[in-house]
């Protein structure tokens, strides 16, 4: 059930009007309709005829008297509606480092199902480093290295990390190294056919 105004037409009297004149000095008419004192005080108003109404509209400028660097900011106050905000990736001022996340026992990784090897135990020379960059064990599924990298990629992507250059070159080390892990899961089943 919609509930209706109080009101039938916009520029019906408010029904909430204090019952006094216009404050407009020398005016005598009722007034019936509320207009914000300053933008400083919007829950506080003037009350004046329709006539009066009209014309403080016409010139009402909420901006009147900002500076641009002002406006800009009462803009982008309004966009998240005087809330406050947060970079992406982060809920206030908390950040949690990833060496605060240590563990050596490997009790963690075995709740994500993504068990700790040794990459170096039977990877090829060539993977090695790539496979320790992703946190990876050999061998590997395309699915998993792809879920890796995406975790990854979001997690040291410069705009999650309010543009650090040390997330960003951590970022291209990523890069490299999934890119060199897809080639060569890429190949092995053209290699396998070949063979």
């Amino acid at each position: 059930m919609s509930r209706r105004s109080p009101r039938s037409r916009a520029y019906a009297p408010d029904p909430g009007a204090p019952g006094r004149p216009c404050d407009l000095p020398g005016c005598t008419t009722p007034g019936e309709y509320r207009a914000p004192r300053s933008r400083q005080a919007l829950n506080e108003y003037w009350w004046f005829c329709l006539e009066h109404v009209r014309a403080y509209n016409a010139s009402w400028d909420f901006y009147k008297g900002m500076s641009p660097a002002q406006i800009e900011a009462q803009l982008r106050a309004d966009t998240s509606w005087q809330r406050p905000t947060w970079p992406l990736g982060r809920l206030g001022t908390a950040t949690v480092a990833e060496d605060a996340l240590r563990d050596p026992l490997s009790i963690l990784s075995a709740l994500h199902d993504r068990p700790r090897r040794s990459p170096a135990a039977q990877a090829p020379a060539e993977l090695r480093e790539p496979l320790a960059t992703l946190g990876l064990g050999w061998p590997v599924t395309m699915a998993a290295l792809k879920a890796r990298y995406h975790e990854l990629a979001k997690r040291h992507h410069p705009d999650a990390n309010n543009g650090d250059l040390a997330a960003e070159e951590r970022l291209k080390s990523i890069n490299l190294a999934y890119a060199a892990l897809r080639g060569r899961l890429a190949a092995e089943p053209r290699m396998a056919a070949a063979g």
